[in-house]
């Protein structure tokens, strides 16, 4: 299964990106889309193209809860270098691809990984 994916700035590493590419998925990064574009507009971009956004900023869960903007899902992770985040990656589409395309809500941290729903 082909996932995709916009990877916020702050997560448009060449290794993940790299790494999800070599795992047949389809990636967009902010940088190539707009650097400078806000939270919202990134979300809006990911939600009208069906992408998972990757990010590590807080600020994407609060459009979802609190201001309700339609989303794709979100990965966010949490206090992790690049190559934990890839190695988190890997995990998460080996064990949690199913909860990934249903849009869900996901929170890594290095030693947790939390699923939430969002409806």
């Amino acid at each position: 299964m082909t996932l995709r994916f916009l990877l916020d700035v702050c997560t448009a590493s060449r290794s993940l990106h790299s790494f999800l590419l070599s795992q047949g998925h389809d990636v967009l990064s902010a940088l190539d889309v707009d650097p400078t574009a806000s939270d919202d507009e990134l979300l809006a971009i990911a939600s009208t193209q069906r992408r998972v956004v990757v990010t590590e900023d807080k600020d994407f869960g609060e459009l979802v809860f609190v201001h309700r903007r339609p989303h794709a899902g979100i990965i966010r992770f949490s206090s992790m270098t690049v190559g934990e985040q890839v190695e988190a990656m890997r995990e998460l589409l080996r064990h949690y691809s199913a909860e990934i395309e249903e849009q869900r809500i996901v929170v890594v941290t290095p030693n947790r990984i939390r699923v939430r729903r969002h409806d």
